[in-house]
């Protein structure tokens, strides 16, 4: 009966030998009968080791009477086999209470206990991955796992480079280096072994017996060599289905995988691509922080450190280096009267140009829109080394661009200051650089200067004016005037437009096209706009509170702030803040601001429109318009440029497009007004073509808050109010 026990069962006398043993352990000792253990010791049957560790344990229990339960151990069997057994030993005792032996039990725990070990392990190399520990250590703590589970069983990991097609090693700490080595970048094919294989077709791979499969053709010498006989491979997949790499079991004899080993290769893959998605998603990282996504340039994040360890790397070797601060020219234009989608292109093209024009060594960076940095390293101590690159680069970029079938050119202006005659320090040569740059744009563009000292004084005087105009933001120096905007059927002023004027305590009143433009390449229009919507709409309901008529108020919009993503929000605090209803609120915009990215132009205004805003369209055409794309936009007023009034009445040309805009307008159902009206026969013309409204120096000049105030009491026409033409 005990021997069709399946766990081991015996009983020994007091000089540790065995009196009865059931089948199952004569077997796993190399017994064909239980009978030819008795009289034996573990001295006869174990390691020495083992034999001692038995005798010492079975001692104790003799001597106390303290039975000894379920004690773990880890024990090859004669065949070679590794088990995990849970021995009970206890004292036998005979009729007088006397010890006489010690009857054993021994389990088999290797399923339960490779189960836990398992666990474990799965738990640690989870653990790995989310301290972020290095793709490699994980991946061989994995493999080390699954090898523990299985006897004669090696394990691997290739990782899958999808720009070359290649395997690369990623953990293989049973396998002979010399195998790791040979295979370590083979590309991956229809017949490429098991690992090229499943990865080409993305399936597993089965190779029961690597000499005699034709998918091994051209490796199975290097198997032989290595005594690696079958190999079974799984594509790592990632969560999207795409190939990471591959894990195989290989063993040195002929064999397939049997449940167990299939099980654990789905753990295995599972965990692997975890840690390998988790490592492309940090370097996805890494990249989109030191790298320009448009481009695939570095970014200024590394500008300064490569600049800082070129630097390093010159002074010791008393070479030199030069930065170029490169612009291209007019690029607004692009963007203007082609769109961003246009402009995005060019910016790709350029840095291909670029890349094409600068040797290894030397670094390209884009520091934002159309502005870039390229660090020329290992010069010889002369600036004008650099002349052959500079002109390859200005002449590449200077060849016709091909967008949407239409060729057209670009130029750029190119500054270049060098180490270390121009500056010893990363922030110098960079300055200096950007004042040449800008030396290279007053020239007249699509060239490139050298720095020299009397730059500075330029540069400096930029950086002051900025930082005079953030002060002045802060310190309340700027004020607003109001222009009237003339109905043309009542001669009434129906609305105003805000214009921002700058009081400087020292230069007095400094003109918006002094410092517009500063505050739009610096950034500043973004907290200067903020201020001037929040006045108007303050001024504009302090009139209404004084008990004065309704009117709009139109305030101008930059691009820089129209595309902020916040620009809804900003401009309901505005109203929220004063309490204005968002009707009497109109906001211009410029036609090249819209149609830089039209869908998203369009959302914002309707967002804006429910909340009661109203648009105009400034400066109409002047700008790029998609005229069939204008009926899409919802605008209230088209706003005829200036340039087209001042000699209307001597240009047929102007008056032709005056009166095509006045008819384009007021078919899609906007109201016309054009503005910079200087004279009455301006004005004559305007009334016989059906204009609706006026701007302009004739009515008035942009004036105080309270001059406004006073016309609003007044309640009587701007204009004598005349029938309109026909």
């Amino acid at each position: 009966m005990i021997d069709h026990v399946p766990d081991y069962l015996f009983v020994k006398d007091m000089q540790h030998r065995y009196l009865i043993a059931n089948r199952t352990i004569a077997v796993d000792l190399g017994f064909a009968d239980p009978s030819d253990l008795c009289g034996k010791t573990d001295a006869d049957l174990q390691p020495v080791e083992r034999a001692r560790k038995l005798h010492d344990d079975e001692l104790r229990i003799l001597q106390t009477g303290k039975p000894m339960l379920d004690s773990e151990e880890h024990v090859q069997l004669s065949s070679g086999t590794r088990r995990w057994l849970s021995t009970s030993k206890l004292p036998l005792h005979n009729a007088a209470g006397e010890i006489i032996g010690i009857v054993g039990v021994s389990r088999d725990i290797t399923k339960r206990k490779r189960s836990d070990i398992l666990l474990e392990g799965q738990t640690r190399v989870l653990e790995m991955i989310a301290r972020n520990d290095s793709v490699f250590d994980v991946l061989n703590s994995l493999v080390q796992v699954i090898e523990h589970q299985m006897e004669g069983v090696f394990c691997s990991v290739l990782l899958y480079d999808a720009r070359t097609r290649q395997l690369h090693h990623g953990a293989a700490p049973s396998l002979p280096p010399a195998y790791v080595d040979a295979i370590d970048g083979v590309t991956i094919g229809a017949s490429v072994g098991s690992c090229g294989t499943a990865a080409y077709h993305g399936m597993p791979v089965v190779v029961s017996d690597i000499a005699n499969d034709p998918r091994w053709e051209g490796f199975q010498e290097l198997a032989e060599l290595h005594g690696l006989r079958s190999c079974w491979s799984n594509p790592i997949l990632s969560h999207q289905g795409t190939v990471l790499g591959t894990f195989a079991m290989y063993t040195g004899r002929v064999a397939s995988p049997g449940a167990a080993e299939l099980e654990l290769t789905h753990d295995a893959v599972r965990l692997a691509a975890i840690a390998i998605e988790r490592k492309h998603a940090e370097d996805q990282i890494n990249h989109l922080a030191h790298h320009d996504a448009l481009t695939g340039l570095l970014n200024r994040t590394l500008l300064e450190e490569r600049i800082d360890r070129a630097i390093g790397e010159a002074r010791p070797e008393r070479t030199c280096l030069s930065l170029v601060f490169l612009d291209l020219d007019n690029f607004k234009l692009v963007n203007d009267s082609l769109g961003h989608t246009a402009g995005d292109t060019v910016l790709s093209t350029v840095a291909r140009r670029m890349q094409s024009c600068v040797g290894p060594g030397n670094t390209i960076v884009r520091i934002g829109g159309d502005e870039f940095v390229i660090l020329l390293a290992g010069q010889a101590d002369d600036p004008a080394a650099n002349l052959e690159v500079l002109e390859r680069i200005r002449a590449e970029i200077s060849k016709p661009f091909m967008v949407d079938g239409h060729a057209f050119h670009i130029t750029c202006s190119m500054g270049v200051a060098t180490y270390p005659a121009d500056g010893r320090s990363t922030e110098t040569l960079l300055i200096n650089a950007d004042a040449a740059m800008y030396k290279a744009k007053e020239a007249g563009r699509d060239n490139f200067q050298f720095y020299t000292t009397e730059m500075n004084s330029r540069v400096h005087g930029r950086l002051n004016q900025i930082e005079e105009l953030r002060t002045a933001i802060s310190g309340g120096e700027f004020h607003l005037r109001y222009q009237p905007q003339i109905d043309l059927a009542s001669g009434r002023m129906v609305s105003i437009e805000a214009l921002v004027r700058w009081d400087h305590p020292v230069k007095g009143l400094i003109s918006p096209a002094d410092f517009i433009p500063l505050a739009e390449s610096s950034g500043l229009i973004v907290p200067l706009g903020d201020w001037v919507l929040q006045e108007a709409c303050r001024q504009n309901k302090s009139w209404q509170d004084a008990g004065l008529a309704p009117l709009t108020v139109c305030v101008n919009v930059s691009a820089r702030q129209f595309s902020d993503r916040t620009w809804v929000c900003r401009v309901k605090h505005a109203l929220d803040l004063s309490g204005l209803d968002a009707g009497c609120l109109e906001l211009e915009l410029t036609e090249s601001l819209l149609m830089q990215n039209m869908d998203q132009a369009i959302a914002t205004m309707n967002d804006l429109r429910e909340l009661g805003v109203r648009f105009a369209i400034d400066d109409f055409g002047t700008g790029y318009s998609n005229l069939s794309a204008l009926k899409s936009f919802p605008v209230a007023r088209l706003k005829i440029d200036k340039c087209f009034i001042s000699n209307l009445a001597s240009d047929d040309s102007d008056l032709g497009i005056v009166a095509a805009i006045i008819s384009l307008g007021q078919n899609l159902r906007m109201k016309v007004i054009a503005e910079g009206v200087e004279t009455g026969e301006q004005l004559e013309i305007l009334r016989r073509n059906g204009c609706d409204e006026v701007q302009g120096f004739h009515f008035s000049r942009p004036v105080a808050p309270d001059v406004i105030g006073s016309m609003l009491a007044g309640h009587h026409p701007v204009i004598r109010p005349l029938p309109r033409a026909g």
